[in-house]
């Protein structure tokens, strides 16, 4: 089964059924939605994908995106707008609004289906560019283009030394480390370092991150390890 959960939101029942039915023959979860008053009652985080009609009743499709770009838990959400209005103006408000794609009626199956195929597979690069850009554990979130620590959101200063021995330890969780090992990854460009100096990064760091401080243990007699 394809992990990927799809929200259709259109007024037109038939055509709903109709993309329903391909979209799940191709693997994908589909939920189906006749407005948007009915589709924000629905969970929109759980969704991968959101194929969205512009004109519908009371609440046009354009004013649902608008609604979710401005919720934090859904900004991201991909959206493909599906519709008639297939002016310039039109396409450029999708587009503003945050669309990834703007398919406009009448439309192939087979257009749609290489169309969210082709925006889910961006995203997902997406997603893994910027799990190569930082690390992370549950709120504590290291920047790596930019050097950056945060601890619930709010940026915490570190110098050189603790942000290495940190990324040391996220990229390697439940690995323990020796002093040896430390000196050489973290103080390789310093000719003489004392295993007091390590001690006294470690204790700054743990109290610099907070409740994941207990994180960081000692194994006596091998070295330090962030334990998750």
């Amino acid at each position: 089964m394809n992990p990927y959960r799809i929200l259709v939101v259109d007024d037109e029942e038939d055509l709903c059924e109709i993309l329903q039915f391909n979209l799940e023959t191709e693997g994908y979860q589909v939920d189906v939605a006749y407005s948007a008053e009915e589709a924000l009652k629905k969970d929109i985080s759980e969704y991968n994908l959101l194929l969205l009609d512009v004109m519908m009743g009371e609440m046009s499709g354009f004013k649902m995106a608008r609604a979710l770009r401005e919720n934090p838990i859904t900004a991201s959400t991909p959206i493909i707008f599906l519709t008639a209005k297939d002016s310039e103006t039109d396409r450029l408000t999708g587009f503003n609004i945050g669309a990834d794609d703007y398919i406009s009626k009448p439309f192939s199956i087979r257009e749609v289906l290489a169309r969210v195929k082709a925006v889910i597979r961006r995203v997902e690069n997406k997603k893994t560019v910027v799990a190569v850009e930082q690390l992370t554990y549950e709120t504590l979130v290291m920047f790596l283009g930019n050097k950056k620590v945060l601890l619930d959101g709010i940026e915490i200063p570190f110098t050189k030394k603790e942000y290495e021995i940190l990324r040391l330890f996220l990229e390697n969780k439940n690995r323990v480390f020796s002093r040896d090992e430390m000196l050489t990854r973290v103080w390789s460009d310093e000719v003489i370092v004392l295993d007091r100096t390590i001690d006294v990064n470690i204790t700054r760091l743990r109290k610099k991150i907070g409740p994941y401080g207990k994180n960081i243990v000692t194994r006596l007699g091998y070295g330090y390890c962030f334990e998750e």
